[in-house]
Order: structure tokens, then sequence, then C-alpha cells
């Protein structure tokens, strides 16, 4: 229980600080880029304390390194869609296009790994999406969402939930006590050199400038970023609760005190169409467990 309250709380202050770094101008490129260096270092150091050099090659196989880079690659544009999303378009829908995408992961783990299946749980996963839906639309006096916005939340919710899809088989499948935070370095630092070559080209083409207000924020981004990841793949293979409930328990958690946060922390408005998104959500969430 406690590494699913974990999860929510880390994944939501990273939410949170997305928003802040619209407020201080804080390049997300690069921000996001030395957040994954960092994440990536803190699961080195952690490998390496329980490790040694010498049970890298052990610990290391091939499907492990694949599987590493498609995450790797996966959370690099869904983190810059998030950034994007929470900044431009608003934290609560992003929340919910971003954590909703848990119906991927749910319907990979019924096809592949035969995972219970029954007309609650039917009705919640059709419910989660009507959560989404519902939670696009506006009232007569917000701005409407764009073409182009409305992209970026589809991606976001593919994005995330392909991630989610991946993880939760590798976890099943790959990972254990020895060679997690291994992967989690792989997958991190991927990533880190992903954003970082596209850092570059930026850097050459364009105006982008390596700041030091956006290298330290990423830096504290990366904190809550690898505890995110390590204590909800703890979350995943712990006896305590099914695959099946941790990704809405996790998911639901987040969209409520991220809403909640936005509210009282950036008073965004929040309009009824996406409170009755976020009432659908909680709903959804209740028959899956059934």
């Amino acid at each position: 229980m406690i590494d699913l309250a974990i999860t929510i709380t880390t994944f939501s202050v990273m939410v949170m600080l997305f928003k802040y770094f619209d407020k201080i101008r804080v390049n997300n490129l690069i921000a996001i880029t030395f957040n994954y260096f960092t994440a990536g270092t803190l699961a080195l150091s952690s490998y390496l304390l329980e490790n040694s050099f010498i049970e890298l090659k052990t610990n290391t196989n091939l499907i492990l390194v694949i599987i590493a880079l498609i995450i790797g690659s996966l959370f690099v544009i869904t983190f810059n869609l998030y950034a994007y999303s929470a900044q431009k378009i608003g934290i609560t829908l992003s929340t919910i296009s971003n954590k909703m995408s848990m119906v991927i992961p749910i319907l990979i783990g019924i096809i592949l790994f035969k995972e219970e299946v029954t007309f609650f749980k039917i009705i919640g996963v059709f419910l989660a999406l009507g959560a989404i839906v519902f939670s696009s639309k506006e009232d007569k006096k917000s701005k409407k969402l764009s073409q182009l916005n409305i992209i970026i939340l589809f991606l976001l919710f593919i994005g995330q939930g392909l991630a989610d899809g991946l993880l939760n088989w590798g976890q099943r499948n790959i990972l254990n006590s020895q060679n997690m935070n291994l992967f989690f370095t792989l997958t991190f630092l991927f990533a880190g050199f992903t954003g970082g070559l596209y850092s570059f080209i930026k850097i050459k083409t364009s105006n982008l400038k390596m700041d030091k207000k956006s290298i330290f924020w990423g830096i504290i981004l990366g904190i809550p970023n690898y505890l995110t990841l390590l204590y909800f793949i703890k979350s995943l293979k712990s006896e305590l609760f099914t695959t099946y409930q941790v990704f809405p328990i996790v998911n639901i958690g987040v969209i409520v005190m991220c809403t909640i946060l936005s509210v009282i922390l950036f008073q965004e408005k929040v309009s009824i169409f996406k409170w009755v998104g976020v009432g659908f959500g909680i709903l959804a969430i209740s028959l899956i467990l059934l």
C-alpha cells in the first residue's frame, strides 16, 4: 500500500513541476533531458549498492536491453508531449488523457496474460474511455480545444499506454530484484542520450540555449521520476494487489490529486465537464476493482 501511495505522490509532484516550469520559463527539452540523466544515475547508484560490476554481465540480456530501449524512446516522446500538454492545454485534461491510458495495458493483460474478464471490468474500461471524452468537452466560458491539442492528447494516451503495457510485460517476464535497477538505468540513460542528441540539434539549428536554470530543475525533476518508476514496478510485483488493480488505483489517484492541486496551487479553472469526467473515472475504477 505504501508503494502505491509513493507512486501516486511522486507522479503528482512531477506534474506540478511541469506546470511550475511554465511559470518560471524553464526549457522543457533541456529539463527533461537532464531529468533522465539524473534518474539514470540514481538507478545506477542503487544497482551498484546492491551488486558488483562483475554481476553486470550476468544480469544483462538482449531482451532486457531491447525493452529498455523501446520504453526509453516512449518515455522521451510522452514526457515531452506531457510537458507541452500540461502547460498549454491544462493539468487536469493532460493527466486524465495520460493516466486513462491504463485501458491499453489492461487489454494487453487480457490478451497476452489471459487475465480474468468480467462484465463489470468491461463496463469499467468503456467508462474510462468515456471519462476522457467527457473531460475533453468544455463549457461555454472555456476555450475550445484545437485540432492540434486533440491530436497531442491522443498521442499522449497511446504512448503512455504502450509504455505501461511493456513495463507490465517486463516485470512479469524479465525483471527481478537483481536486474530491476539495471533495467531502469538503461531505460533512463537511453532516454537521456536521445533527448541530448535532439537538444544538440536544436542548439545548432535554433536559438535554444543550455541554461543553468533548466539544468537545475531537470535534475530536481529526475528524483521523483526515478522514484515513480521504482515504486510503480514494486506495486505491480506486490502480492497485495493484482496488476488489474494497480493500474486503476495509481491512475485515478494521480488524476484526483493533480486536479485538486492544480486548483489550489495554480488556480486552474476546471469546468463542470472535467469534474464529471473525473467522476466517470472514479466510477470506472470502482467497477474494474469488482
